[in-house]
């Protein structure tokens, strides 16, 4: 009768709400194949992971970013100590002449430091550089307490922000404070000297759902006073190379300038062996270029700071009695629910939960439950199923979950593999770079000269040098014999 005429249209009307919402929805976020840059700061903008600040190229990172960066934290820092690495925090401020002992670093470095000049209203006797990384802190106090090989090794992290003068500034991927992790040990042998890149690939493929490349930088490329770093570097949506975590060797170099030496097992002094490591806020912005869409923010389940949000529609105490039940058993169980029972309209909690990139929504309705079932609903493809209200909600809401991470891993690999070409020459570089960026496979002789040509191309650069099968004989640039098979792209 009437109460079920009246329970249509409330039903109607809430859909269409949630369909307005979602159009509004889209003229706030710029189409992701219109417009990338903007689409791409919209969707920051709309599901409030960052704003701008007073400080210029500075930005706030709000709570849905934040919380982000705090599960990130969370997953690295428990690789990291289960591989026997501990916290410690330096020093932000460096003095000058300590920047100076390691003459590549501060060359490398000198364009973006911020220097501090005065303190309080005197003139300070010597600069102070605000850390744009911290291996001149680590290598000094390192010097001061290793006296033998029993000492060794130190497998030092800290998490920490820093400060780096840069010219162009976006969210996430390029601010001039971020804030980051670095890892800095010290070891007895090169063998012996860990690197830490295979743990950056496994977090992105196992955990951000991005498929990613591992090689080793040029020596143009490479981290100033490196002996060579090794990289992992993603592509985005739009075909551009995002480098998403490094690793660096740096042999004796740190530990001769900073006179770190430690007595070998044969009583004979020498300098220790020295690596350093990180990954930023940038991964963030990753996350966002590679699996977002339209909508708004879409996040792989294993990231997802909230995995499900229960939205009850209607007020009647069966509605609520189920919340709560599913919301216990979840959470009882590893998965991260919440209730939104706020006074917003179900269509406008249903867009929120969409723009915020929120794994699984569950609708329970006093009309789906008169018919027995509930409505999930996927964030990755938008699809809404009818589920029987007395299903194990904890069982099919993880293996939905594990579903999620898998499919949103196979698009973003699917993505990459069709944004992955090969060139020949630099006609056909060239030609690819201007007509669909990407992933380019390529021979190089090694000669630096070469690299530099190339980077006339829209300022494609080498991403890393990888062991993978030859396609040519011959340097894509000048046609010599090829030593190298390096993977190149345009880059952020």
């Amino acid at each position: 009768g009437w109460y079920r005429a009246y329970a249509l249209l409330k039903r109607v009307l809430s859909f269409f709400i949630f369909e307005r919402v979602n159009i509004m929805g889209n003229k706030a976020i710029t189409e992701r194949n219109k417009d990338f840059a903007k689409w791409y700061t919209d969707v920051v903008r709309a599901a409030k992971l960052c704003d701008y600040s007073c400080v210029k190229g500075c930005m706030v990172i709000e709570p849905n970013g934040y919380a982000i960066w705090e599960k990130m934290k969370e997953i690295l820092d428990k690789k990291f100590k289960e591989l026997g690495h501990v916290n410690v925090q330096m020093p932000l401020l460096i003095p000058e002449s300590m920047l100076e002992k390691e003459g590549e670093l501060v060359n490398g470095f000198a364009p973006e430091v911020a220097w501090v000049t005065m303190g309080g209203s005197k003139q300070l006797d010597e600069r102070l550089a605000i850390r744009p990384t911290s291996e001149t802190m680590f290598s000094d106090y390192y010097s001061t307490h290793v006296k033998s090989y029993k000492d060794l090794p130190m497998l030092y992290n800290q998490w920490c922000n820093v400060l780096r003068w840069e010219k162009e500034t976006r969210p996430f991927l390029r601010s001039r404070e971020f804030l980051w992790q670095e890892g800095h040990t010290i070891h007895s042998s090169e063998e012996e000297a860990n690197q830490m890149i295979e743990v950056y690939n496994w977090f992105h493929n196992e955990i951000l759902a991005i498929p990613s490349i591992m090689g080793r930088k040029t020596e143009k490329e490479k981290f100033s006073g490196a002996e060579y770093t090794l990289t992992n570097e993603a592509l985005m949506y739009n075909g551009v190379a995002l480098q998403s975590g490094t690793s660096h060797y740096f042999g004796q170099k740190f530990s001769e300038a900073y006179g770190i030496k430690f007595t070998n097992k044969e009583n004979k002094e020498e300098y220790v062996y020295q690596t350093s490591w990180g990954t930023t806020t940038r991964m963030i912005g990753a996350l966002i270029m590679v699996h977002s869409d339209d909508y708004g923010l879409v996040l792989p389940p294993r990231i997802a700071p909230k995995q499900v949000v229960i939205i009850p529609i209607g007020k009647s105490e069966e509605v609520k009695k189920i919340a709560e039940e599913y919301k216990e058993k979840l959470l009882n169980n590893g998965v991260v629910a919440y209730i939104d029972d706020t006074e917003k309209s179900p269509g406008f909690k249903f867009a929120e939960a969409e723009v915020n990139g929120i794994p699984v929504r569950i609708e329970i309705g006093e009309r789906d439950l008169a018919q027995n079932k509930i409505v999930v609903a996927r964030r990755d493809t938008r699809e809404k199923m009818d589920v029987a209200k007395n299903i194990d909600i904890v069982k099919y809401t993880k293996d939905l979950l594990e579903i999620i991470q898998h499919d949103m891993y196979e698009r973003a690999k699917e993505r990459r593999d069709k944004l992955t070409f090969e060139a020949h020459n630099l006609d056909e570089m060239k030609q690819i770079l201007e007509t669909q960026p990407g992933f380019i496979h390529a021979m190089w002789c090694g000669n630096p000269k070469c690299e530099e040509k190339i980077k006339e191309i829209r300022g494609c650069k080498s991403r890393c040098i990888v062991n993978e099968k030859a396609i040519d004989e011959k340097c894509v640039c000048c046609g010599k014999d090829a030593k190298y098979h390096v993977i190149w792209g345009i880059q952020y």
